[in-house]
């Protein structure tokens, strides 16, 4: 008669215990990215022109692109900082971040003809649909929620994020004001994409990046400026945003 022994657990003791739970990744630890080509579609409008101006003030390569390659040069040319000038397609190909800064009624026409050209770009959009009557400014609901989300369906190769709404123009092209004190709320589905939007963001003097959620939030910080404009008027200022206890 032979005798049996219980089965060996072949599972060493050390592979039994528990992992370690991981630290939590701190929020502020944030990507180099100073090596970063940032394009600016619409960067001969106003908000264009001063985020343009922000970043390659900050030390960072910047082109603004135009319809009309011979008004984004003259654009640049005026910028100074070694920021170039080219049409919105070229604009788009050369660059690593493309800002969309245009007009809300070009917005999808716009991205509609770039669609191939922003193929696997960070794209930032910081449009905002509003509406102007005698009462003053009012937001408008884009079909898809936001201009940020139309971005996404008119742009499926591209990773789309949603920033810089809040900031104003008057302030960001004074060119006396070496700081501006404002949080830039930044939107999107992943959070390598926000983060280097948010480390963009950080690049310009007295500004802070700030993760405000996915895209589906866009429509509420879009429709914000609608009220900024109005605290604008009332107290003659260029408000901007901060939030408190971060």
């Amino acid at each position: 008669m032979t005798s049996s022994s219980a089965p060996q657990d072949p599972t060493p003791e050390a592979a039994k215990a528990p992992k370690a739970p991981k630290a939590p990744k701190d929020p502020w630890d944030l990507p180099d990215v100073s090596g970063l080509v940032v394009g600016v579609l619409g960067g001969t409008g106003e908000q264009g022109r001063g985020l343009a101006h922000r970043f390659a003030r900050a030390g960072q390569k910047v082109i603004i692109g135009s319809r009309s390659a011979d008004r984004a040069r003259d654009a640049a040319a005026e910028l100074g900082h070694g920021v170039e000038g080219a049409d919105n397609a070229e604009t788009a190909r050369r660059s690593d971040v493309v800002i969309v800064a245009v007009p809300w009624d070009g917005h999808a026409k716009t991205l509609e003809s770039l669609r191939e050209e922003l193929a696997g770009k960070l794209v930032v959009d910081c449009v905002n649909p509003l509406g102007f009557d005698k009462k003053g400014a009012y937001a408008l609901k884009p079909e898809e929620g936001s201009a940020a989300e139309q971005a996404a369906a008119l742009l499926p190769d591209s990773r789309v994020t949603a920033a810089f709404h809040h900031l104003s123009a008057v302030l960001l092209q004074d060119t006396s004001l070496d700081e501006i004190d404002t949080d830039v709320m930044v939107l999107g589905e992943e959070r390598a994409d926000v983060e280097v939007v948010q480390a963009l963001a950080g690049r310009i003097a007295g500004m802070r990046g700030v993760f405000a959620g996915r895209l589906r939030n866009a429509h509420q910080v879009e429709s914000l400026v609608a009220n900024l404009i109005s605290v604008n008027r009332r107290y003659k200022a260029h408000a901007g945003l901060r939030v408190t206890d971060i």
